[in-house]
């Protein structure tokens, strides 16, 4: 029993994906199996079918929690509000309410130049980040402030440094970063818990690019100054375990994981 037990996390893009070693392959997938270990329901929201199912035939037959998957998608031209009030209505009538929101899907069209991006790159980045988490956010609000829960959003080194080619991808996730601090100060009043994380870890679209393009991975994959990449699950999703303890409830601000290794700024 962990001390989760009981309580429900909304993960967006959640579905499953592993490294060659069987590990988990993916950030979201990574913060469920961490949430798994500590006893929570878990809705998991992607756009791939197939992965949800994989996601909730695991953690249920290997850590005896609910999983509801729930295909979804946030994107230009859909009725965007529709699909997350959809969602949040799915998980309150499976699990009563919700005690964690964690907006981590995010697509892009990483590579691309400013110059060469078109519109419907930039709107993909900015639909899948920073309007999916603003729907989402909208739609659990009120069983957040109902349960006194957290709100854990993903920003990223590519807005923080300028990366080249992430131009939209580094907008959205500074969008983000702007929508969590105005969160984090409206929604303090009513003991919501508001946080951002940056991550870097070890994928398995990192591994698979790796094996596919060797010389190209040498080239543009930096290892980070402490000689590893954050694992999905033992770093970031452990790092989302513990914003969602009651006994931090106090700490409202941003959690970056950069650079291999954890730190908090308040």
């Amino acid at each position: 029993m962990g001390f989760l037990t009981g309580k429900t996390v909304l993960i967006t893009g959640g579905g499953r994906a592993v490294l060659s070693d069987g590990s988990a392959g993916s950030i979201g997938y990574g913060i469920a199996i961490a949430y798994a270990k500590e006893g929570a329901n878990i809705v998991i929201t992607g756009r791939n079918v197939k992965k949800l199912d994989e996601a909730k035939e695991e953690l249920e037959r290997l850590y005896g929690v609910k999983v509801l998957p729930v295909q979804a998608d946030i994107s230009a031209g859909a009725d965007n509000a529709a699909t997350a009030a959809m969602v949040v209505e799915k998980a309150v009538a499976e699990f009563g309410g919700i005690d964690v929101l964690i907006n981590n899907a995010q697509a892009s069209a990483s590579g691309v130049t400013l110059v060469d991006h078109t519109l419907d790159q930039f709107d993909l980045a900015l639909y899948s980040g920073l309007y999916a988490t603003f729907h989402y956010m909208q739609a659990c609000y009120p069983y957040l402030a109902k349960s006194h829960g957290s709100v854990i959003n993903f920003a990223s080194g590519a807005g923080l440094f300028g990366n080249y080619g992430q131009c939209a991808y580094a907008a959205a996730k500074e969008g983000i970063r702007g929508l969590s601090r105005a969160a984090a100060t409206e929604w303090s009043r009513d003991g919501i818990n508001v946080n951002i994380i940056c991550p870097l870890a070890w994928t398995a679209q990192l591994e698979n690019f790796k094996n596919a393009f060797p010389e190209a991975f040498e080239k543009n994959v930096h290892t980070p100054p402490m000689g590893y990449f954050g694992d999905p699950e033992k770093d970031i999703g452990r790092v989302c375990v513990q914003l969602a303890n009651p006994d931090f409830k106090y700490m409202t601000g941003e959690t970056i994981t950069l650079e291999g290794g954890l730190g908090m700024r308040p």
